[in-house]
């Protein structure tokens, strides 16, 4: 073992000398709080193609081509904040420290207020949660994570088809508003089975907002509001895979790229999740966990503008086959009365943007977002087909009021359209 690290030691000796005869240059990536290096960190050069990555020390070597001019370094780890600087005429070796982005998420909140402000002096508590915690206890989708969060309870309200909804402090899941990126993208006929649609690969972060929060997002959060901040196409890893399995046969793939294409930055996620064993642990002949096939595609553009002005647009498509009942249930069984079964098809579709004004003297923000959903479902021989529309748009601004204070002045419409199989929705209408 001692000769074991004595060559290790010269290796590395070596491998330094080696480093200073070439002219080349080494960079170190370590954790600004532990001082550890930080494997598989990305490095790329601005306007330049290709890029590098640290290895198992944490480190990677410029060559010496590249040193003969300024270069503009960016480099990125998942679960830290970018680091970016110039090198020029550089010496054998440097170190970079990376700060981990979690402190920094934990300090800055938008759901309080509609505009980010310091969570120390937000005038409403709000929770944030990050992926890093809710790895503490891998799940498939949101529903099942925040069952960790104290006060969230997610609930399933049918052991056959397993439709949930989110509790905050005891009020029932009609109570809580689920938003994504601020906009009201999980209401109506999606909070049925489309909770289980949002997979962590998409997510920053959550912010919980615990009691009323009806005077910003309306009547559905009175209970309070969970907002799911999307991750930015800018600061997510280049490639970043999770893949997990349980001892019930439950299969989970998230994977996420990013590329960038001039001023544009693009973000594009995959999530599949699988579970297709019949389980019967009480000996009732019913399913006692629905299974699932569910594929969900995401994608965001962040757009670099003048003056750090924002502007995004983001897409998400989810497809799902779910169905529980009886064991001896088959798809040739749907809609009969033979063997009793749930099927539920849904199908749904994304859109939502964000746009900043240019304005020089106050900051002005535009939300807009619609989403489409579509469910095809039986439950034995009964027929119950859904699809709702809904339409948003918001415009916010800061008005200062003095040195120390400012209001928060905005307008919002929503528009929802609704028709299902019943007699109640003959005729669609939109509401607003």
């Amino acid at each position: 073992m001692k000769k074991l690290f004595f060559c290790l030691f010269l290796q590395t000796i070596a491998w330094q000398a080696f480093t200073q005869m070439q002219g080349q240059h080494l960079v170190k990536v370590l954790d600004a709080i532990t001082r550890e290096p930080i494997i598989a960190a990305t490095a790329v050069i601005e306007n330049t193609p290709g890029g590098f990555v640290t290895d198992t020390l944490g480190q990677f070597i410029l060559p010496e081509k590249l040193l003969q001019q300024h270069i503009v370094l960016t480099i990125r780890s998942l679960g830290y904040n970018s680091w970016t600087g110039e090198i020029g005429n550089p010496a054998n070796e440097q170190i970079v420290l990376l700060e981990p982005s979690e402190n920094a998420l934990e300090t800055v909140v938008v759901s309080a207020t509609m505009k980010e402000v310091s969570k120390d002096i937000s005038p409403i508590p709000v929770e944030v949660y990050t992926p890093r915690y809710f790895q503490k206890n891998a799940t498939p989708s949101i529903f099942e994570a925040l069952s960790i969060v104290n006060g969230v309870r997610p609930q399933l309200n049918c052991n056959v088809c397993n439709t949930g909804d989110i509790q905050i402090n005891g009020l029932d899941g009609p109570y809580t508003m689920i938003t994504i990126d601020g906009m009201p993208i999980v209401s109506g006929l999606s909070t049925v089975y489309g909770l289980s649609g949002i997979p962590n690969s998409m997510v920053e972060r959550i912010e919980v907002v615990k009691g009323p929060a009806s005077t910003l997002y309306g009547s559905e959060a009175v209970g309070g509001v969970i907002n799911v901040i999307t991750k930015d196409a800018r600061t997510a890893p280049r490639i970043a895979v999770d893949i997990f399995g349980t001892n019930i046969g439950e299969y989970n793939l998230d994977g996420a790229v990013t590329a960038k294409a001039k001023n544009t930055h693009i973000l594009l996620g995959v999530n599949y999740f699988n579970f297709n064993q019949r389980l019967d642990i009480n000996g009732d002949n019913f399913t006692d966990i629905t299974l699932q096939d569910r594929i969900s595609v995401f994608s965001k553009v962040n757009f670099e503008r003048k003056d750090n002005r924002i502007a995004s647009l983001a897409a998400r498509y989810v497809q799902e086959n779910r169905w529980g009942g009886e064991l001896q249930w088959e798809p040739r069984w749907r809609g009969t009365d033979s063997i009793y079964g749930e099927s539920i098809y849904t199908k749904r579709f994304e859109v939502l943007g964000k746009y900043q004004l240019p304005s020089k003297n106050r900051r002005i923000m535009l939300d807009v977002s619609w989403n489409l959903h579509d469910q095809d479902s039986y439950y034995g021989n009964t027929l119950y087909l859904g699809r709702q529309q809904v339409a948003f748009g918001q415009m916010t601004t800061d008005l200062p009021l003095g040195k120390h204070h400012n209001a928060l002045l905005g307008a919002a419409l929503r528009f929802t359209a609704y028709d299902d199989s019943t007699p109640a929705t003959s005729t669609p209408r939109w509401f607003g």
